[in-house]
């Protein structure tokens, strides 16, 4: 009995798996992959037949895209990234020892011998976007991960920037953010950028790299050491600090070229997250060069974040009804700073705890209107108001429009993909 329910909960998750494929394959057009190429697991990138470009003239760019947990979206970002109006690119798609491997290969299945697909035990994203890295054979690597999608001008756009400033390292982009299909917000929004973006404008969150719209030079890259694979989060942040203090110029657009699929907001994500952002300052504090006043930011950041940590551990805890673990985490935090908020904090908790759930809540409310209201003014002021990520794709430019109606033509009976 036991082994027949686990046989109809896989069969139901397959089932549903193929269906989130479909869907996300429907929320952009129909594009027809170019030209690719396989890769066996444990040997070295077959570069024998390239479809951007051959053994003797590697692409301009090399996408490298790692998959975990990813058959849900990656047909959609696949054809994302195929709808480029650039034509001199290779993409590498980097399976990190997915627990969805079956599902994953059926997806990829019409792109195999038209990508450059590498098969690897589970090391982590740092080290999955590194074996991409070690395989890219461009000038340039683009990074984008597997549920987020490129509108088809984003490497036109990036490698003509480069092209304008030779002396450029890496350039990133502004974007949309989606969920379920819908557009709910604007990265820059979220994360104010400023010129110049340098080591200092990065170390105090001044200016924020999207990784799914960073194109680095790959020299820099190997130079730099690649990503720090002792990361499983904040991995991204580590590279550009490290990239930023070895001298290599960095730029941004704010023209909106990805759309990006945030990560859930669970509680114990977010601690994880802020744990790691903790771990990349104190290494930045054993390792760079720090000036005094770069120190004190970034004694004062992982301050405030231990802080944060405790913060919203008490504020779970308030949600739950668990008032005594709440209590413990407000003396925490008066551990690393004695506010007096805290202290009055404590006192509610011990005294109307439930009182203080219901203002908590209700407070709660409010905030999420407020988002809700700035979201929507800068999706409006974005021009994605009330829009589909289907609309969003075709977004922009006369020419990228244009590029997203060729693309989504079916093809002439008998007639081969774009090469």
């Amino acid at each position: 009995m036991a082994n027949s329910r686990t046989g109809v909960k896989a069969a139901l998750r397959s089932r549903n798996i193929r269906q989130n494929a479909r869907r996300n394959r429907e929320t952009i057009a129909k594009l027809r992959p170019s030209m690719i190429e396989t890769k066996a697991v444990g040997t070295q990138p077959d570069i024998a037949s390239q479809p951007r470009g051959s053994l003797h003239q590697p692409p301009l760019v090399s996408v490298v895209i790692p998959a975990y947990n990813a058959a849900s979206y990656i047909t959609a970002t696949l054809d994302s990234a195929f709808a480029q109006t650039l034509s001199d690119y290779e993409i590498i798609v980097v399976n990190d020892g997915s627990p969805d491997t079956p599902l994953l290969e059926e997806a990829l299945q019409p792109y195999l011998g038209k990508i450059r697909y590498i098969k690897q035990e589970n090391r982590g994203p740092s080290n999955a976007r590194n074996t991409g890295i070690q395989a890219s054979r461009g000038k340039y690597v683009a990074f984008l991960d597997s549920d987020d999608l490129w509108f088809p001008n984003h490497l036109a756009n990036q490698i003509a920037i480069f092209e304008s400033d030779p002396a450029l390292g890496l350039v990133y982009a502004n974007g949309v953010q989606i969920r379920d299909d819908q557009p709910v917000g604007v990265s820059f929004d979220r994360t104010p950028q400023s010129l110049p973006v340098n080591f200092d404008s990065l170390l105090r969150e001044q200016s924020t790299v999207n990784t799914s719209s960073a194109v680095v030079a790959r020299e820099a890259l190997l130079e730099a050491g690649m990503f720090d694979e002792q990361f499983r989060r904040c991995e991204d942040y580590d590279l550009w600090l490290r990239l930023a203090a070895a001298g290599v110029r960095m730029t941004f657009t704010r023209e909106i070229q990805i759309a990006h699929r945030p990560a859930n907001g669970l509680a114990a994500s977010g601690d994880l997250m802020k744990q790691a952002l903790i771990a990349v300052y104190q290494k930045a504090l054993a390792t760079q060069k720090l000036t005094e006043e770069q120190t004190s930011v970034v004694r004062a950041k992982i301050a405030n974040i231990s802080l944060a940590i405790q913060f919203e551990r008490a504020k779970q805890f308030l949600l739950e009804g668990k008032f005594a673990e709440a209590v413990e985490c407000t003396d925490r935090a008066k551990a690393i700073t004695p506010l007096w908020k805290l202290r009055l904090a404590k006192l509610g908790l011990r005294l109307f705890p439930h009182v203080l759930q219901s203002l908590y809540r209700a407070h709660l409310r409010r905030v999420e209107n407020r988002k809700r209201a700035q979201r929507e003014e800068s999706l409006k002021l974005a021009g994605f108001a009330n829009r589909t990520i289907d609309d969003v794709a075709r977004t922009g430019s006369a020419a990228v429009s244009a590029a997203v109606r060729r693309a989504s033509r079916p093809p002439r009976e008998g007639a081969m993909p774009p090469g």
